[in-house]
């Protein structure tokens, strides 16, 4: 939805990004927030979140060896790095206490096929399950939260997540919230069974365009403000630049041996 040609690179071409300080920061952030929950409850402190923060930024560099470049020998860049996830684990303390949570599930791997065939996937940050079923699908976001006008396609999201569940559990989640660590805002949204259908309806003919664009090699590029953070300018038309002719497979790239959807990414600093 962002832009088919971002996602013909990335899906179909698979070529390499540049990797990001501010996205991996996301991936700590979020490493740090799942694996708190393993202490007790009264250790659950803002300074045992800060004791995690260089084992996991350790684990995360050490799983991906390419971010043993992101920032080389520069002690003073990366203590600064670590200084600016501290501080949004700090405003995540001020949004929620974790003391008092127990999370029936951290990023919880769900998985559902439609009536169709088409396989739907993702991870979710974060359950909660009240004592009398209810559910509440949270998801962290390290970057600031999206103006009003915006706010739909972050909720797209949760959606997805919320239309998955219900399809597993048959329930539909009571309340999808975002919670943006960058502001300090927190999204909330109830959904109806109607939300659900009409994302339901949304991801078929999302995947439609997806297919057919596999079929033809019509990958158009949508320019927006996002294009600022795009490692591909050279290659996009709308930057003067041509792409690579599509490869011979593109289509089984795309769609697999289960015609599978690819799942939603977290897009934590979008």
């Amino acid at each position: 939805m962002q832009c088919p040609l971002l996602y013909r690179f990335r899906v179909v071409d698979r070529l390499p990004e540049a990797p990001s300080a501010a996205a991996v920061r996301g991936t700590v952030v979020h490493a740090v927030l799942e694996h708190l929950f393993d202490l007790p409850a009264p250790e659950r402190t803002i300074d045992a979140a800060r004791a995690l923060l260089a084992p996991q930024w350790e684990r995360v560099r050490t799983e991906e060896p390419v971010l043993a470049t992101l920032f080389g020998d520069d002690e003073a860049a990366l203590a600064g790095w670590l200084t600016s996830a501290e501080g949004l684990l700090e405003r995540w303390f001020e949004l929620e206490d974790p003391t008092r949570l127990e999370p029936a599930e951290r990023e919880l791997y769900v998985e559902t096929t439609l009536d169709d065939g088409l396989q739907l996937r993702g991870y979710v940050d974060r359950l909660d399950v009240a004592s009398d079923g209810r559910m509440r699908v949270v998801d962290y976001k390290t970057g600031r939260a999206p103006s009003p006008l915006f706010e739909a396609k972050a909720l797209f999201q949760m959606k997805f997540y919320a239309l998955v569940l219900w399809r597993l559990r048959g329930q539909v989640p009571a309340l999808l919230q975002l919670v943006y660590l960058g502001n300090g805002e927190v999204l909330r949204y109830e959904p109806e069974e109607r939300d659900l259908l009409a994302t339901e309806r949304k991801v078929k003919a999302l995947w439609v365009a997806i297919e057919r664009a596999a079929r033809t090699g019509d990958w158009r590029a949508s320019p927006s403000r996002l294009c600022d953070w795009c490692d591909h300018q050279a290659l996009c038309p709308a930057f003067g630049g041509t792409p690579p002719p599509p490869p011979g497979d593109a289509l089984e790239r795309v769609c697999g041996p289960a015609a599978a959807v690819p799942e939603v990414p977290g897009l934590d600093e979008a």
